[in-house]
């Protein structure tokens, strides 16, 4: 399946919005481009609601969050969600700051997103559990050592069920939670922790 999708966005090359974090915004932006899709980064809120339209899907990560982008963000996702195109959430840093954590809260319970991706503390913390985040980076146990508890896959299949999204948690072990299933991913390596915005790249 995913040779099948991977060949298909080469085919197609869609247009991707991405309001991103200028931390790691050039990445994403080259990370799409030899993926075959064609990124636009733009969040300005005077014009975010018109890119949305002309793009096949929108990424909202909240790395670099300020009072300029939040309003862009949810003016673009409500557009998106209008035309029937999928969102995706990457909620960096959540649990660190009440202004990140009640950001993606709000942005949850308004948009309908089709993919939430973070790493264990950032998923914890917005499906109501106690997340340790330290800035943006996870500091929880279970996700230095790879070792995953009962209490952490429910925490993400019961953000499962309340968004009705995919959940993607990234770290040493990846692991997708999907309508029906779920998925144990063995590929990560611990240099990545050592290289800013892997996450956001994924």
């Amino acid at each position: 399946m995913f040779a099948e999708n991977f060949h298909e966005v080469r085919r197609s090359c869609p247009l991707v919005h991405c309001i991103t974090n200028y931390v790691t915004v050039n990445d994403c932006a080259n990370v799409l481009l030899a993926c075959g899709a064609s990124p636009v980064m733009a969040d300005d809120e005077r014009e975010v609601e018109e890119i949305a339209s002309i793009a096949s899907s929108l990424v909202i990560n909240i790395g670099t969050l300020n009072s300029r982008t939040i309003p862009s963000m949810f003016k673009a996702g409500r557009k998106a969600n209008e035309l029937g195109r999928p969102v995706i959430l990457d909620p960096v840093g959540a649990g660190a700051s009440t202004l990140r954590t009640t950001t993606a809260m709000d942005l949850i319970r308004e948009i309908n997103f089709a993919v939430i991706r973070g790493n264990i503390s950032e998923i914890t913390a917005i499906a109501g559990g106690k997340s340790n985040t330290r800035g943006v980076d996870a500091s929880d146990p279970g996700l230095m050592d790879g070792d995953l508890s009962a209490d952490v896959f429910s925490l993400i299949l019961k953000l499962r069920k309340k968004t009705g999204a995919v959940i993607t948690v990234t770290g040493p072990k990846d692991i997708v939670a999907g309508e029906k299933d779920l998925y144990l991913i063995k590929n990560g390596h611990p240099m990545m922790s050592k290289v800013s915005g892997t996450g956001c790249m994924l």
